[in-house]
């Protein structure tokens, strides 16, 4: 509704019988209008209009805005008409009576019917899966504007569209590059069309240079590969409109809106066309069509209003003329008539139409007049030949639009007031012409991983468009952070570790090459079953001393042990040997078995792994496999006693404990800080010391913490006999304790000789 304030009337509604006050009645009809009781609300404006000495410019737009929401469009042009009179009518003041003549063309309707045409239906997803599986070249088409794709990108969540498509997200540090494997088979299967894509793309380039006439060019040359491709004809009628070449725009724009009735842009075009060539009804009649397809769009809105402004209330009408007597004794009397102005209008509009031509000449002397003249309905019959005019189809006598059933066949689809059917069949696509797309011919050399040289598997595409094994390339970066092929740089590939697979590549070779995907799946498996064996080449870590049930925290960066630890993660042990390097041997005789808790990797590639012993082994030979170290092992474990000898290791358990909690409670508080920090508490004694194959926990806690060689400890880890074992930590004790007591006597000697 106007936003323009009605001033203040008269106290009272000279013609109200309850004698209610103007304001009331005029907030009354603001109500009904807020609620959706149009034809209340326009009746209330009516009459007090027909009761006001001076008619309200505002009020006349209000019953305007009222008449057009009741789809009374030849009144609410009148009321408009009215408002005109008294003012010079802006285009911002007809968004009402804009809207209310796209909702008669019907389009609305259209649209609410058979769904958001623009708006390419879902993907089916993994709950609602296709029913049956997807054509070849539906395959390879782009999800989100549903054509073949041209220079496919392969976004980071594997899903590849055409370069066009793409959204860029601030998330992205780099841009995406065309993925090579992709576009290598879509130019192997679809070369005819690949070039027509190209030349559009390189008219699409020109013409965003301003560069119209070569633009067309190659338009043309694209056009001639696919004559009835609506999106190419759509863009040669973009660049005739910067030529001005308004007739061949208008032809191409036709055509476009003559296959495609719900192309919203295609109506656009055509509008901009037959504005260049002057033709303001039809321009009114697309624009139209613009804003029934989408009501949200304020900027053809806007371009709408001003085109009615010029169509149906031009410069020339707005003057201020006189009635004649008759006329003005006639307004006055159907003013005063207390039959409803509906019915008056509904019945024949004789008012307008029995008029002396040469009393007609004369309504418009008088302003007010004349505004009652419109207000009132009088100008129906002209009112509606000028809609008549504009829409195809005019409104029935009750002001109300009447469409066609859904039974009826709509053979004009640039009939507005035809409504085409939901399963009409859509416009021929370029494979159709060209009669690619058939079927897909694909070997294993299209999906060649080019670092192991074998059939992808588990593809995954980096940003600058290559496709790699995702093994492979991890294995890559596990050396330097660049592409193993162009050499960019993968930083935050590595940092983000956004490795997802590239769906389409995964899917393709899925239908197409099946075979030669189990035998390679087959050997990924069994490759992961001989990793998975801990007691044959079991990966080895050389590095430092770990005992069982000690924490072992570690930092990897080297690409060995990268790799290394990648596939303890892969196979699920998530377990690895350790051991110390030795002089000759490579590694020592003995080890631990380290289990994994957590892994942190840094955008470096090197990662803090958290690990812990769990058991001791003794290797019985070693090799390496991809620059690492691995072992086959046997598993050793404390002999068990019993009887007198389980009750000697008993009471020789308990006093070697109390002889380790005595000597870590010697010790001063920054060493004791420094232990806890690394190694955590000191377990608790165990009930049972043969309770645990591999021994108490406290025992390796103690041998782990105190001041030995690698030599004495790795003594201790090969000892098969708890009893031995506790006298070595209790005779190390003793020594210990011994060294600390003399050092301390010496320090205090020489504290009473100063």
């Amino acid at each position: 509704m106007s936003p323009e304030p009605v001033p203040p009337p008269p106290p009272q509604c000279p013609r109200c019988d309850c004698g209610e006050p103007f304001a009331q009645r005029l907030e009354k009809g603001d109500e009904a209008f807020r609620a959706g009781e149009y034809e209340r609300a326009a009746e209330l404006f009516r009459s007090l209009l027909a009761a006001l000495a001076q008619p309200e410019r505002g009020l006349c737009l209000r019953l305007g805005d009222a008449l057009a929401r009741a789809g009374r469009l030849p009144e609410a042009l009148g009321a408009f008409r009215g408002a005109g009179r008294l003012g010079a009518l802006r285009p911002e003041e007809l968004g009402e009576l804009a809207g209310g003549l796209a909702r008669a063309v019907g389009l609305r309707e259209w649209r609410l019917s058979a769904g958001k045409p623009e708006r390419a239906p879902e993907a089916p997803s993994e709950e609602h899966p296709a029913s049956a599986p997807a054509a070849p070249r539906d395959l390879l088409g782009c999800p989100r504007c549903r054509r073949l794709l041209y220079k496919p990108v392969t976004l980071p969540c594997g899903l590849t569209v055409c370069k066009r498509c793409v959204e860029p997200a601030p998330a992205w540090p780099q841009p995406r590059r065309v993925n090579v494997v992709l576009s290598g088979l879509l130019e192997k299967c679809f070369p005819a069309e690949c070039r027509l894509r190209r030349l559009a793309g390189q008219a699409r380039s020109l013409q965003r240079q301003q560069q119209p006439e070569a633009a067309l060019l190659r338009c043309d040359q694209a056009l001639d590969l696919a004559p009835d491709d609506n999106s190419l004809l759509l863009l040669r009628a973009e660049l005739y409109l910067t030529v001005k070449n308004y007739e061949h725009a208008l032809q191409d724009a036709d055509a476009v809106c003559q296959n495609e009735p719900l192309l919203t842009k295609g109506h656009h075009v055509k509008a901009q066309a037959l504005s260049g060539l002057g033709r303001s009804k039809e321009v009114l009649k697309e624009f139209l069509y613009c804003l029934a397809l989408n009501p949200e769009c304020n900027s053809v809105k806007k371009e709408a209003q001003k085109v009615m402004c010029e169509v149906f209330f031009p410069a020339s009408e707005n003057v201020h003329q006189n009635l004649t007597s008759s006329i003005q004794s006639k307004l006055k009397a159907q003013c005063q008539s207390p039959v409803n102005t509906q019915s008056t209008v509904e019945g024949g509009g004789d008012a307008g139409s029995s008029e002396n031509p040469s009393e007609k000449s004369d309504v418009f002397r008088n302003t007010n007049s004349s505004v009652l003249y419109f207000i009132l309905g009088l100008n129906f019959e002209e009112d509606k030949k000028t809609l008549e005019s504009v829409l195809p189809v005019a409104p029935s006598s009750g002001l109300k639009r009447q469409f066609p059933n859904d039974t009826e066949e709509a053979h004009d689809l640039n009939t507005p007031g035809k409504i085409p059917k939901k399963d009409c069949s859509p416009p021929r696509t370029m494979s159709c012409e060209m009669g690619e797309g058939q079927g897909l011919s694909v070997d294993v050399t299209d999906f060649e991983c080019a670092l192991c040289m074998r059939l992808l598997f588990e593809p995954v595409t980096t940003p600058c468009g290559h496709t790699f094994c995702l093994k492979c390339l991890e294995r890559c970066l596990d050396h330097a952070p660049h592409c193993p092929l162009c050499k960019d740089k993968l930083s935050e590939l590595l940092a983000s570790r956004n490795f997802n697979i590239t769906v389409l590549a995964e899917e393709l070779i899925f239908r197409y090459l099946s075979d030669e995907l189990s035998d390679r799946k087959r050997i990924y498996d069994e490759e992961m079953t001989e990793l998975s064996n801990l007691t044959r080449d079991v990966p080895i870590f050389v590095c430092a001393m770990a005992f069982p049930t000690v924490p072992c925290p570690l930092h990897v960066f080297e690409p060995r042990y990268r790799l290394m630890i990648r596939r303890c993660m892969e196979t699920g042990t998530k377990r690895f040997g350790m051991c110390l390097s030795a002089e000759h041997a490579g590694i020592s005789e003995y080890g631990c078995m380290l289990e994994i808790k957590d892994v942190r990797t840094f955008p470096d590639g090197s990662s803090v792994v958290d690990a812990i012993g769990i058991s001791r082994f003794r290797v019985l030979s070693h090799r390496h496999r991809d620059g690492y170290n691995t072992a086959d092992i046997e598993y050793i474990e404390d002999e068990k006693v019993e009887g007198p000898e389980y009750e000697e290791l008993t009471t020789l358990h308990d006093s070697v404990y109390q002889q380790s909690v005595s000597w870590f409670a010697s010790l001063q508080d920054h060493m004791k800080e420094q232990i806890l920090s690394h190694f955590g508490l000191m377990p608790d004694r165990e009930p049972a010391p043969q309770s645990n194959p591999s021994g108490p926990a406290w025992s390796w806690w103690i041998l782990a913490v105190l001041p030995l060689e690698r030599k004495a400890q790795l003594a201790m880890l090969g000892m098969t006999s708890l009893k031995e074992r506790l006298l070595a930590i209790r005779r190390i004790l003793v020594i210990i304790t011994r060294k600390m007591n003399s050092r301390q006597e010496l320090a205090n000697s020489r504290e009473r000789n100063n």
